[in-house]
């Protein structure tokens, strides 16, 4: 990095929820500003008023405190709206609009989505890209009028210059080289007046200070135009960085069927904000760290020379490897406040902490708990096709011994139960857990038996025994 301060930042249209991908963006600029001790803003890119609103800005900031990615400029931080919000900056576009227009490097475009359409159509057809024809660019003063008068509300054009190329450095790809006939010409300034991405993107990148742009692949062919345009106002350029798009474990674009892709989706279902954070650090940057990474170490390790190429593949069962070692990582006091919103509200004390050494090591979402909480307190208890096998085959004399073990000693203790029952190994604790929570398979017996009340433990024992109770 230069001498230059670092400065990074996150620009999402709020028109809908925080998914993988822009979360991944974030983090990724949040990382090389904390890295470099630099500033990184959250730009709210809302000049399109019909897809924007102020419940998904109010979202897009609770899922990013949600996962710890805190900004120096944006909402809630000190300064006016126009240091963050698009639609406030119209001061900023405007001489900007007036220089392009007086240097000659934008136009007035009238042509209707109709006639864009059948020009569009007509490239096709004969094999051409299609790209904006020009038709525009050299009307009369009198022909821009009479289209005014006729009722035509223009659009603004940047003129891009023939026979150019536009090459930049990109972080990621290396050097790229664009031909400036193959761009066209392009709208900056929609009929409505408000800003179109090209240009208020580039235009707030420059007058932020912005340093670097870490942003998708996707935006790869942006970026000629933008420097087109940042080079016509005589404005700084950011270094980019262009990184891997976020794909499913088959390497199909992320969607739906590949489960939750939201933070609200992933957050309702258990996930911890440091799970998906060590993931994200991980999708696209490379890095010889395998352990569970804190916010500071993991700005710390974060480098653009460690971006990627390749598509990152997002796979849920590495998701839920990371929730195991943040899980892993929780002491007792702070595993208590994480489940209790989903256990039942008489679950506390040595209580808590009995169930809380049962079920943990076999704990990954929250949701988990609450079902042990359901299989070792809640009557009656449900009984799987392979538990129902395994009692009938340990035969009634089994539980009964068991019961009477249970009644006599009034605790739960797996040697006296091992001593009553005459039995050992599996021949033991399979049909024991079978009878206790309806399954095979699940935590280790011993503490899941100090977990259970004694009296349900030998009423679930009985049921099998046929004793009455």
């Amino acid at each position: 990095m230069s001498d230059h301060p670092v400065v990074t930042r996150f620009a999402p249209s709020p028109s809908g929820e925080l998914h993988l991908g822009n979360a991944r963006t974030a983090l990724f600029n949040h990382l090389l500003a904390r890295r470099h001790g630099g500033r990184f803003v959250l730009r709210i890119e809302d000049t399109d008023v019909s897809r924007s609103s102020e419940a998904h800005i109010q979202s897009l900031c609770a899922d990013l405190r949600w996962l710890g990615l805190d900004w120096d400029v944006g909402p809630g931080a000190p300064g006016d709206e126009s240091q963050w919000r698009q639609s406030a900056r119209g001061a900023i576009y405007a001489p900007c609009y007036q220089r392009l227009l007086a240097s000659g490097r934008a136009y007035e475009c009238f042509c209707t989505p109709l006639e864009l359409e059948v020009s569009r159509r007509a490239q096709l057809a004969a094999g051409r890209p299609p790209r904006y024809a020009g038709t525009c660019r050299n009307l009369t003063a009198a022909q821009r009028a009479g289209r005014i008068a006729s009722g035509l509300r223009p659009t603004l054009r940047f003129a891009v210059p023939a026979g150019e190329v536009v090459g930049f450095d990109d972080l990621v790809h290396g050097t790229q080289h664009f031909r400036s006939d193959e761009i066209g010409d392009f709208i900056i300034r929609r009929e409505d007046g408000s800003s179109a991405f090209f240009f208020c993107n580039a235009i707030d990148d420059a007058t932020m200070g912005v340093s670097h742009v870490l942003r998708g692949e996707d935006h790869l062919s942006n970026t000629p135009r933008q420097l087109l345009l940042l080079t016509a106002l005589g404005l700084p350029a950011p270094r980019y960085a262009h990184v891997s798009l976020l794909t499913g474990a088959d390497g199909a674009p992320l969607s739906k069927r590949h489960g939750a892709t939201s933070l609200r989706e992933l957050r309702e279902q258990g996930f911890a904000p440091a799970a998906i954070v060590n993931l994200l650090f991980r999708l696209g940057h490379s890095t010889p760290l395998n352990g569970l990474l804190l916010p500071a170490a993991m700005a710390g390790a974060f480098d653009t020379a460690h971006l990627q190429r390749a598509s990152a593949h997002f796979d849920l069962v590495q998701l839920r490897h990371w929730q195991s070692e943040w899980v892993h990582t929780l002491p007792r006091d702070q595993a208590r406040e994480w489940l209790a919103p989903w256990l039942p509200a008489d679950l506390a004390g040595p209580a808590m902490d009995a169930f809380l050494d049962a079920v943990m090591p076999n704990t990954v979402l929250a949701a988990d708990a609450r079902d042990w909480a359901d299989v070792l307190y809640r009557e009656p208890v449900r009984i799987d096709v392979d538990a129902r096998a395994a009692i009938d085959e340990a035969g009634s004399d089994f539980f009964a011994a068991a019961a009477t073990a249970v009644a006599v000693a009034r605790e739960v203790d797996v040697a006296s139960l091992r001593a009553a029952t005459g039995r050992k190994g599996v021949a033991f604790f399979k049909p024991l857990r079978a009878a206790l929570t309806g399954r095979l398979h699940g935590p280790e017996i011993a503490p899941l038996l100090r977990a259970m009340p004694p009296a349900l433990v030998r009423t679930r024992l009985l049921a099998h025994s046929g004793a009455s109770h």
